[in-house]
């Protein structure tokens, strides 16, 4: 006989709010089906995570890459839709859509949503932003931002079982059809530079390689590090000792090539991505990166254009030793010193003796680093201006720059990318001209000789080109984002940033406060209180009815820990991201703004 008391009745699992999700539906059509238009009714029966992202974002790019292994893993009961939502002119493009798919290598089908039909069916408020569907169709889930493959990787795994006890569970093989592969000696390259022999330097982005040219920038000597050494490279910087520097972006880490012996070694990174809380300096083989995309040899020093977090970083050959330059992981456009100043996706580096040159790509700026320190802008208004248009620097326009270079003349040459033109900027005059167009997808360029060789990457190749003596005429155009502007009422609003942590996690508080909030404006006049720093996720703004228009900068951060009183180091996950809110202040606006970091929003929006 059993004297033992009987076990507790475990508490009912509380139930899923129950939301039909919206169609898909986009005018760009699908990707990656083999030519079929998907319905929602096609996808019954499985669990669809519907990434709404766009090619231009790097956090986007980071979901890519953490959703590949729930993809892989579930890949008979999951089914992921990509959802290409653009915030720029170009990424409307229905082939600019078709390039980027093949260039970070989307092995799902897409649909291509110009118009951001899809985007606004969802609510959807970010890039990026997943939506977990289950297979009836409802809406179960919605996270904003990266970190999140943990959470949904349970959630599935949740769902599987529940559907498949009710029968509503279909497995099986999903919609995704492979494009046929094309055969190019380049493949979306992504930076270039001259290597001392003549030859040049190539990195091979799409194919995890580099290439080295000969002198005519066609024909190929050879190809390094095909077998894994690299994922996704980007920038190449010459060191002095004769090793090239290269950006090793998707392995979140910076390697040396060394173009005489071949050799190929590890210089910096862990192989993990950076996450808020981990060390921003000290051995460089102990510090964690985030996307690295270009880097360049200044005052002694390798600059790193570190993408993934907004920020510029050092190597230091003498100590081996990396740390933050300048930035403070906040994603936007401000100037001043290195430790205050705001990056958006830095991308592309250039030296001069005074001035280190970066082209900041989601603010469309051209940006540079004096020697005290200082960060200044050249050419960019913030993150929802851009176009193309030359003339005085104040009022001139670029879309999405991924490289500039340093001119003889003591001017730069901008790879002013989504505008498909190589553009310049002259600190003398402070005017900015256009060099050529019609390129496409310009990212990167490099002097050889009195001629600038352009890489063309959405071309596939080398474009060489002499520096004209005059600029090419272009008509002027000017964009905003064409995401609308939410209306919020003058006064009081109440920023409640929606975040429940995931099944069987609880916020960690062991050290302190798990949750950060951060709040501030463009213009800064837009809010009279309630702008800085805080650990609560609520917070009441009061605007100023005198603005009538601006967008709302939140970065939220919530960490949270496996809830299992046995183990004694339970594993741990960070949630984060960055909102940058149109809003547009008229009466009888909303009086509350729901920003989801994870979960969903109880209250409504």
């Amino acid at each position: 006989m059993n004297d033992a008391a009987p076990a507790p009745t475990p508490a009912p699992a509380p139930r899923r709010a129950r939301v039909r999700a919206p169609e898909l539906i986009g005018k760009g059509g699908w990707l990656n089906t083999g030519g079929k238009e998907l319905t929602l009714a096609d996808l019954r029966g499985k669990c669809v995570v519907v990434d709404f992202w766009t090619f231009c974002c790097i956090n986007c790019l980071h979901v890519l890459d953490e959703l590949r292994e729930l993809e892989e893993k579930h890949r008979d009961t999951v089914v992921i839709v990509g959802v290409h939502s653009p915030k720029f002119v170009h990424e409307a493009e229905h082939q600019a859509v078709v390039d980027a798919v093949e260039r970070y290598g989307v092995e799902h089908p897409v649909l291509d949503d110009p118009d951001l039909a899809t985007w606004k069916q969802y609510a959807v408020r970010a890039w990026p932003t997943l939506v977990v569907i289950d297979p009836e169709g409802y809406i179960v889930a919605q996270h904003a931002g990266e970190g999140h493959a943990h959470a949904i990787e349970r959630l599935v795994a949740e769902l599987e079982a529940e559907h498949g006890a009710k029968g509503t569970l279909r497995r099986g093989d999903g919609p995704y059809v492979p494009p046929e592969p094309v055969a190019t000696d380049l493949r979306f390259p992504g930076k270039a530079l001259a290597l001392p022999s003549g030859n040049l330097l190539v990195s091979d982005t799409t194919r995890h390689q580099l290439v080295e040219l000969a002198p005519d920038g066609e024909s190929v000597v050879r190809r390094i590090g095909g077998d894994g050494q690299f994922r996704e490279p980007q920038g190449l910087a010459l060191l002095p000792d004769g090793r090239v520097v290269v950006a090793d972006t998707v392995h979140h880490a910076l390697r040396t090539f060394d173009p005489v012996s071949g050799e190929i070694e590890l210089l910096a990174g862990t192989g993990k991505q950076w996450w808020q809380g981990r060390p921003t300096s000290g051995p460089a083989l102990d510090v964690d990166l985030s996307s690295p995309w270009d880097v360049a040899w200044w005052r002694g020093k390798v600059w790193i254009a570190m993408a993934g977090v907004h920020q510029l970083w050092t190597y230091d050959p003498e100590t081996k030793t990396v740390e933050v330059a300048a930035g403070t992981t906040n994603e936007g456009l401000v100037d001043g010193p290195g430790a205050e100043a705001w990056f958006a996706q830095p991308s592309g580096l250039a030296a001069t003796e005074d001035r280190l040159w970066v082209a900041d790509s989601e603010t469309s700026a051209l940006r540079y680093v004096d020697t005290g320190g200082a960060v200044h802008t050249a050419v960019g208004t913030g993150l929802f201006d851009f176009g193309h248009r030359d003339g005085d620097a104040a009022q001139a326009l670029l879309q999405h720059p991924l490289g500039v270079t340093a001119l003889p003349d003591g001017s730069v040459a901008v790879s002013d990318t989504y505008n498909h033109a190589l553009r310049r900027y002259d600190p003398a005059s402070g005017h900015v001209t256009t060099l050529a167009t019609e390129l496409r997808e310009p990212s990167g360029a490099v002097l050889v000789a009195d001629d600038i060789v352009v890489v063309e990457s959405a071309r596939h190749r080398l474009t060489r080109l002499r520096l004209p003596d005059e600029a090419v005429r272009v008509e002027a155009v000017a964009h905003r984002t064409q995401r609308a502007a939410t209306e919020v009422a003058p006064g009081r609003l109440q920023l409640d940033v929606v975040f429940q942590a995931p099944a069987g996690q609880k916020l960690d508080t062991r050290y302190g406060p798990s949750t950060r909030l951060l709040v501030s404006s463009t213009p800064p006049e837009l809010i009279l209180t309630g702008e800085g720093t805080g650990t609560d996720l609520a917070r009441e703004l009061a605007l100023n009815p005198a603005v009538t228009e601006g967008v709302l900068h939140v970065s939220a951060m919530a960490a949270s820990c496996d809830d299992d009183p046995a183990n004694e180091y339970p594993a741990c996950h960070m949630h984060q991201q960055d909102w940058g809110v149109p809003v547009r202040i008229v009466e009888g606006g909303a009086a509350r703004l729901p920003l989801v970091l994870a979960g969903m929003d109880a209250a409504g929006s």
